[in-house]
Formats: structure tokens, C-alpha cells, sequence
């Protein structure tokens, strides 16, 4: 025989759940007269065959006609006051759900013109903080027939959306700000994300109450990894490296070349890429002013690729005449570097 529950409360403090269905499986028997104790920060919803029939809020509840007016719709008219009739009770927590973390698992990408690549990574994290607005539509949308529903449920949803926004609001604001700029505006980006990802938290009953950017600086992806991201091409790609070097031999002058992972995103090493880029764009022009006149020129110091140009073979086949020890170059990092009198060497044999 079914148990008819004459009190029905759920007296936990829901630190970490949102939604508790009593009981957790199967269905509560209740009567009219069944008592609903509903604590401080929670809602209680009936449901019965997958409908929402009524909504009690904190407080000693008696299930009588007059307040459970729907519910008693499906008792009928042939029954009497004291026939057990079954509901599924859900708990809900109304409370703050607070400081939870989110952060970026990959760089955002932006524009920065005028500065290193004129692309910026992003990398960001900070905490917000959500509850619950409407209980009812929370269970149907989000919750379901599950027993019980806790933080760890939502929480990728939740990150995911908030991540969408702020990616679309960097995309935005970066059109007008410089990457500067964005890192000293965490508080208006994170009143933005909060406006921007409302009607989606509305949308499954929810209320983003707080979202907040604890920091927001440059990826320090290295060449390397920009490369494979598709961002980089390959004379781009030797030229991060080059000041890559440039940079760990002065800040590390016992020695040891080798490359470090941070780029910065463009920012760092601006004013000496953009020293290479000039020079590298110098060689170049002098070596098509050059070419012009019939006359093979070469720069003083060669990349792999730029001697490649000068013999009009593959890069790959200056690596392996590099390798083979047939052509001298100096490595400096993971960069071959070779001299205009060590290539001319090797070309006459």
C-alpha cells in the first residue's frame, strides 16, 4: 500500500543544489488536508502527468480547495475530501547562487590594428552569480523529471553563454578600443556581458544577478602555437621567432637561447618586430630593385625561406643542405640564420 504523506518539507539548505523533487523518484501521495512546509529561499511546484498546477512560496501550507484550486481538478467530483491523489512536489531554491568561476579555456581573438600582428589574444576569467526568477518555467525548461539538480548540472551552460557573450562583446568594443584600452575597461565589458546574456537566462527562468572580470591581459601563446591557430604565416611565423631570440638573449645574457612561449600577443615585442618587419620589407625592396637590373642581391643575413628565393628551390631543401652540413648556418633558438658569404660558398660548390 502507497504512503500518503500528511507533511511534506525539505529542510536541507540547498548549498549546492537548485532543485529538489520530493520524493526523489516516484510520486508523493497527498490528501486534502496534507501539510506543504516551504522554508525561507525556496518555492515548492506540483506537478502532476508533466503539467504545473500550483506555486507555494515560504511558509505552512494545508492543501485545501481553496488554494490548490487546479490540483483538485483531477481528483473529480465522485471523491471525497479525505482520497489520496498523487503530485510531484519539486523544492526549489530561490537563493543566490555566488562566486562561481568562470575563465577562457582558449584565447579570444580581436583586432588591434596598428600594433604587433594587428590580432590580440585574449585570455580572462572572474566569477558571476545567478538564481532563480521563475521557478516553474526553470523545472519545465531546464530541470525536467530528475530527482535532484545541483550546481554542477548547469554550470558548462551557463559558462558557455557567458563566454559567447563576452566574445561577441570584445569583438565589438575592440573595432573602437585598443587592446589597452580593453584591459582597463573590465567593469563596463562586464556590465555589457550582463545586459547581452539576460534574455538568455530569462529564457530558462533564470536571473544573472553579477558577472564580474577579475582580469583580462595577452595570451602568452607562443609562435608556435599561433601558427598551428592558423594566424601566422610562415615569414611572419620567422620573424616572432627572430625577436622572440632578440628578446630572451638580453634578458638572459649568461646564455641559453632558448624560445620562450610569451609573445604577448603583439604587444611586448612591438617595437622590435616592427624594427624587423622595416628591415626585412628594406631587404626585400632592394632585392627586387636588384633583380630589376639582372643582378642577384642578397641581404647580409638570410632566413631559410629568403635563400630559398635567392636559388628558387624549396624551403625544405635549404633545411636539409642546412642539416646535411653542406650549407653553414648559425641557429639561433629554433631559427636558422645564414650569411650572404656562406651562401655564396655554398653556391660555388
Amino acid at each position: 500500500m502507497a504512503r500518503i504523506f500528511d507533511v511534506v518539507e525539505y529542510p536541507n539548505e540547498m548549498k549546492d543544489e537548485i532543485v529538489h523533487r520530493f520524493p526523489e523518484t516516484g510520486v508523493a501521495d497527498l490528501r486534502i488536508g496534507s501539510q506543504v512546509i516551504v522554508r525561507e529561499s525556496q518555492q515548492v511546484v506540483f506537478f502532476r502527468d508533466g503539467k504545473a498546477l500550483d506555486i507555494f512560496g515560504p511558509g505552512r501550507h494545508t492543501i485545501v480547495t481553496a488554494n490548490v484550486p487546479k490540483l483538485i481538478d483531477f481528483i473529480g467530483k465522485a471523491f471525497n475530501d479525505r482520497t489520496p491523489f498523487t503530485a510531484e512536489v519539486y523544492y526549489v531554491s530561490m537563493k543566490e547562487f555566488a562566486d562561481h568561476k568562470w575563465g577562457t579555456p582558449q584565447p579570444i581573438i580581436v583586432r588591434n590594428p596598428g600594433m604587433g600582428l594587428g590580432v590580440a589574444l585574449l585570455q580572462g576569467f572572474g566569477t558571476y552569480s545567478f538564481q532563480v526568477a521563475d521557478a516553474q518555467q526553470f523545472i519545465t525548461q531546464v530541470v525536467g523529471a530528475q530527482g535532484i539538480y545541483r550546481m554542477s548540472d548547469i554550470e558548462n551552460r551557463l559558462r558557455t553563454m557567458l563566454l559567447s557573450k563576452l566574445q561577441d562583446l570584445l569583438g565589438e568594443t575592440a573595432a573602437a578600443k585598443s587592446v589597452v584600452d580593453l584591459i582597463g575597461l573590465t567593469e563596463e565589458l562586464g556590465a555589457g556581458v550582463r545586459a547581452k546574456a539576460q534574455d538568455d537566462f530569462a529564457a530558462i527562468g533564470l536571473l544573472l544577478k553579477s558577472f564580474y572580470i577579475g582580469n583580462l591581459k595577452p595570451s602568452s601563446k607562443s609562435a608556435e602555437e599561433l601558427r598551428a591557430m592558423g594566424m601566422l604565416d610562415m615569414q611572419t611565423y620567422t620573424q616572432l621567432q627572430a625577436a622572440d631570440a632578440m628578446r630572451d638573449a638580453a634578458q638572459n645574457p649568461s646564455g641559453g637561447a632558448g624560445l620562450t612561449a610569451g609573445i604577448g600577443a603583439g604587444m611586448g615585442i612591438g617595437n622590435v618586430l616592427g624594427q624587423s618587419l622595416s628591415g626585412m620589407t628594406n631587404a626585400a625592396a632592394g632585392a627586387a630593385a636588384a633583380s630589376q637590373n639582372g643582378t642577384p642581391a642578397m641581404p647580409d643575413v638570410m632566413t631559410p625561406a629568403e635563400a630559398a628565393g635567392i636559388m628558387r628551390v624549396s624551403e625544405e631543401d635549404v633545411i636539409a643542405a642546412i642539416n646535411a652540413g653542406d650549407l653553414k648556418a648559425r641557429k639561433i633558438g629554433s631559427a636558422f640564420r645564414i650569411s650572404k658569404a656562406a651562401l655564396e660558398d655554398f653556391l660555388k660548390g
